[in-house]
């Protein structure tokens, strides 16, 4: 009997950090999405920046579990979301005129993930370029239910854009200071 209590160890501890690094990730993904800073032409959550830390750090299949974790939390009804509990909360925002971006995170966190795996700086970026057009493409999709097809890339992209790939080089320079191969072992 203590023989199978020791050989589930390493496992357990493997199970329990990666538990770990899924609510830490929830409670930083959250966090992210409901700070507000000042910026032109629109304020801007730091939303994509986690997504995207988190997916250059864990790889594709731990950021993917940390996304849907966070929007298991959002369609329980925790008010995990860029301005809920006020903009309403659970599967009905999620079906709002942004769940197409809810969808495009999930994506982008897999993509991402494993687009940077392995990657210095450059492929890095490149890869959260390729997760940040995912991510607008399912955006924008979505909000064509919402909005006129005239109003789409003006609702929907341009507000958003600049301040999305300034999240990317903040990503991208603070990556440098994380060597390559630690970034590698997050992920397993």
């Amino acid at each position: 009997m203590s023989q199978n209590l020791v050989l589930a160890g390493p496992g357990l501890r493997s199970g329990l950090r990666t538990v770990a690094f899924v609510a830490l990730g929830v409670a930083l993904i959250t966090l992210a999405a409901k700070i507000q800073i000042p910026f032109w032409p629109t304020p801007m959550t730091l939303h994509t920046l986690a997504v995207m830390a988190i997916a250059v750090a864990a790889g594709p299949r731990l950021a993917t579990a940390t996304f849907l974790a966070y929007l298991a939390a959002g369609a329980a009804g925790f008010p995990v979301f860029s301005g809920t509990p006020e903009r309403g909360i659970g599967v009905a925002y999620m079906v709002g005129p942004t769940g197409g971006y809810l969808l495009g995170y999930l994506a982008a966190s897999w993509i991402t993930g494993a687009l940077a795996q392995g990657r210095g700086v450059v492929g890095r970026v490149l890869a959260m370029l390729a997760g940040l057009a995912v991510i607008y493409a399912a955006g924008l999709l979505w909000l064509a239910f919402y909005v006129p097809a005239g109003r789409i890339v003006a609702l929907g992209f341009t507000p958003f854009i600049l301040g999305d790939l300034l999240k990317i080089a903040v990503v991208a320079v603070a990556a440098v200071f994380v060597p390559a191969h630690l970034l590698g072992k997050i992920g397993r």
